[in-house]
């Protein structure tokens, strides 16, 4: 499974309330999470994440268990989230909503804003700008099926078809 996209970087530590703000937690369709994904540092950050993946530093997603956190990067259309380390709840809400979450100690020191990034979930193997070769930790077992499947519900709707 390869994930591609524009680089749009981040620091470490980046909380679920800086994800999707509280005051936005009353509404639960994707679309309108989405237009308000990480409004607190960029207002505008919805309208150039499509088609990007997300970098960052250490303890991505930390703070509250929110699932709509995971959501709202989905939905925005940000591909994948490539992250020194992350906060486990997150981590797992993101699988489970089909976002592929790569951990990737050292990431942030390798890319730059903009750069190209080509990552091969199953084996781990990330390319930036078509150039240099960095290894991720893969995604394997249940989580990878998951994945696969676009997330945790429509995993468990196939499993039912046996």
């Amino acid at each position: 499974m390869i994930v591609e996209g524009r680089v749009i970087k981040l620091g470490d530590k980046i909380d679920t309330d800086v994800i999707i703000p509280a005051k936005h937690l009353k509404y639960t369709n994707p679309e309108y999470l989405a237009q308000h994904v990480f409004e607190p540092i960029d207002p505008e950050f919805y309208k150039k994440a499509r088609g990007a993946v997300i970098v960052a530093g250490k303890v991505f997603g930390m703070g509250s268990s929110r699932e709509q956190a995971a959501i709202a990067i989905k939905a925005a259309g940000i591909r994948a989230v490539v992250a020194e380390s992350f906060a486990r709840i997150f981590y797992r809400n993101a699988i489970n909503n089909g976002l592929p979450v790569i951990i990737c100690p050292g990431i942030s020191r390798e890319v730059a804003e903009g750069d190209w990034l080509r990552i091969n979930i199953e084996t781990g193997e990330a390319v930036i700008n078509n150039v240099k070769k960095v290894m991720c930790k893969p995604i394997t077992g249940m989580a990878l099926e998951i994945l696969k499947a676009g997330g945790l519900l429509e995993y468990l709707k196939k499993l039912k078809n046996y």
